[in-house]
């Protein structure tokens, strides 16, 4: 559910930098800091349910430190101007996240 999360974070800024190019008044909608902050709270708790159950689980933490990190860089990139790194350092974030969310997969096995 958690990779599944992360992939739509990423599929919303790549929609969102096309949508910014193609239609403005529907980019002024999707680029609102409200949906991308309260995007990253899901995310966080989420993440925090899922990595964390894992450290329970399987009493691996490399998984929950990998995700942690691609939780901040998300947070992180909240605080960019909206002029594309933004974009390109929330889906670094995802990436990341994702890494950490397939390490506590791998962990499970």
């Amino acid at each position: 559910m958690a990779i599944g999360l992360s992939g739509l974070c990423l599929v919303h800024c790549l929609a969102t930098a096309i949508l910014l190019g193609m239609l403005s008044a529907a980019g002024g909608f999707l680029g609102s800091p409200l949906i991308h902050e309260t995007g990253l709270g899901l995310a966080m708790i989420v993440g925090a349910f899922a990595l964390g159950r894992g450290i329970i689980e399987h009493g691996f933490m490399m998984p929950s430190a990998v995700g942690s990190l691609g939780l901040g860089v998300m947070g992180g990139a909240l605080t960019l101007p909206h002029n594309g790194s933004e974009a390109l350092t929330t889906v670094i974030g995802v990436g990341i996240l994702a890494l950490g969310h397939q390490l506590n997969s791998i962990a499970a096995d």
